[in-house]
Formats: structure tokens, C-alpha cells, sequence
């Protein structure tokens, strides 16, 4: 079983959710936001934190101020990746602050984001797909990771902490994680080639994480996930599941499946104090 649920914030009509785990270390500055509490109307009404949504970039712009202030995060400390559903973990460190919201950024191909720089805020945006969060409040260092089916077939997850353990000498026994708000299996149905591989990739485990109804397949992402984690030495109890999904609750969460791709996208941020 996960440690505990996310704790839900409330501040001026904003909601956002932070890992009690991570909180308790004193350690970081995170948080996975919601859609409620910013300036963007139509389908990305509220908090769409995405320039790359149908969405005025000044709009855009207001709610990661809104987002920030409630972190305690200044928005010129964020780095973008150019994300791609895919496995590519990128190391960054103080010269890439401003990368993706300042200025344009090269860290291309890049679900994974890792760094032992304090003041350096990693961001991954979300509207279904899996948010990782990872802290060692041993080496003091974090990763975030945007883990979509493919990426978790490719276990971005897995592979964001050897980057760690490659760059910072991370003892994953050590590290908290946690699995953010995203799409549930009781939303995420499938085709059966996309079963495939996910019994391919996790053959030990297929049947706990794929579920046949009718013709299609319900997949457990967040299980997937966690078992990967487990595989690559982060104890279980050591890993917060939020245990939200985002398709069922849309008062509080954009979903790019549910709404057919006209909506927001939510952000993930985790900074080292």
C-alpha cells in the first residue's frame, strides 16, 4: 500500500496537491496542480498551465504566477523539457533555468528531468499521463518524470532513477516517490495491441495490471508504475500514490481522453529549497 494519499491545498479558488511524504523533509518545493483557479476560459477553463493548448499565452503566463506564488516558486526558476511519451532522462542544472517558459528550450525528446541544484524547479506537463516525482533527501537530489503509456512501457520511471543514481550516486533504498494524479483504470481502455505490450513489458504482472472488458483492455497505470519503482529498489513503502483520476473528475482535473483533446494541461513541479 502507498504511505498516504496526496494533501489537497485551497488558497483563493486555487486547489493543488503536494506529497506528504517529500513535505515532511523539508527538502522541496513541489506540487501537481489542478484545474481550478486560474484566468484561461473555454476548454482550458481554469489553471491550463500548457502554451501549448488553445490558450492565450498571457493567460498562460497569469497561472503558473498564480501556481508559483502558492509553491513559493519564482516562475524564472522553472525548466521545460520538450516532451515526447518517450524514455530520455535529462540532468540539468542552474543555466537552464528560464528553458521553455523565458526563452525556448533545447532539452528536446525529455520526459525525465533530474537535478541536485537547489533553486532549480523541474516541470513536466500532464493531462492523463502518469506524474513521477522522486526525491533522495540523502544526496539531496529530485527527478520528475511524464509517464505516458509508452513511456511507461519504456519505464521512464525505472530509468529516471539510474540517471539518479549515475549522476548523483542515488541509493534508490533511500528515495521517496510518489505517482501523481492521472488517468485510473477505470478510464484508461485500451486496444489489444496496447495490452500486448504491456503484458510484454510486465509479463510477471499482467494479469493485476490488465483487465479484459468486451473487446477492450483496462490497463493499470499506476500499478505499472509502482512496479517498476519496486524493481528498480524503491521501497514500497517508500511510494505515495495519489490514487486520483484525472478522466473521472473533471471539475477538478483536465483529460485529454475524456475531452477528446480539447482541454488544458495540468503541471507537475518539484524544486530543492
Amino acid at each position: 500500500m502507498a504511505v498516504s494519499l496526496f494533501a489537497e491545498h485551497k488558497a483563493n479558488g486555487l486547489v493543488f496537491f503536494t506529497i506528504p511524504s517529500f513535505t515532511a523533509t523539508g527538502l522541496t518545493k513541489h506540487g501537481f496542480s489542478s484545474r481550478q483557479g486560474g484566468v484561461s476560459t473555454g476548454e482550458c477553463s481554469s489553471l491550463n498551465l500548457s502554451l501549448k493548448r488553445k490558450d492565450l499565452p498571457e493567460n498562460v503566463r497569469k497561472n503558473f504566477e498564480i501556481f508559483c506564488d502558492a509553491l513559493g516558486i519564482d516562475t524564472g526558476r522553472m525548466v521545460f523539457a520538450v516532451q515526447a511519451h518517450g524514455d530520455k532522462v535529462a540532468a540539468v542544472d542552474e543555466k537552464d533555468r528560464g528553458k521553455g517558459f523565458m526563452r525556448g528550450s533545447d532539452i528536446t525528446e525529455a520526459d525525465g528531468l533530474i537535478t541536485d541544484k537547489p533553486g532549480v524547479a523541474l516541470v513536466t506537463f500532464h493531462a492523463d499521463c502518469v506524474p513521477l516525482f522522486f526525491l533522495d533527501p540523502e544526496k539531496k537530489a529530485i527527478g520528475l518524470a511524464h509517464a505516458g503509456w509508452r513511456g511507461t512501457i519504456a519505464r521512464i520511471g525505472a530509468k529516471t532513477i539510474a540517471a539518479m543514481q549515475d549522476k548523483f550516486n542515488t541509493d534508490p533504498g533511500d528515495c521517496l516517490a510518489a505517482i501523481g494524479p492521472s488517468i485510473g483504470q477505470c478510464c484508461f481502455e485500451v486496444d489489444k495491441p496496447v495490452a500486448d505490450g504491456f503484458r510484454a513489458a510486465f509479463p510477471q504482472h499482467a494479469e493485476r495490471l490488465i483487465e479484459p472488458i468486451g473487446e477492450k483492455y483496462h490497463v493499470d497505470l499506476w500499478l505499472a508504475n509502482k512496479i517498476q519503482l519496486i524493481e528498480a529498489g524503491i521501497r514500497e513503502e517508500n511510494i505515495t500514490i495519489a490514487g486520483m483520476c484525472t478522466a473521472c473528475n473533471k471539475d477538478m482535473f483536465f483529460s485529454h481522453r475524456r475531452d477528446l483533446g480539447r482541454t488544458g494541461s495540468h503541471a507537475a513541479m518539484i524544486m530543492l529549497a
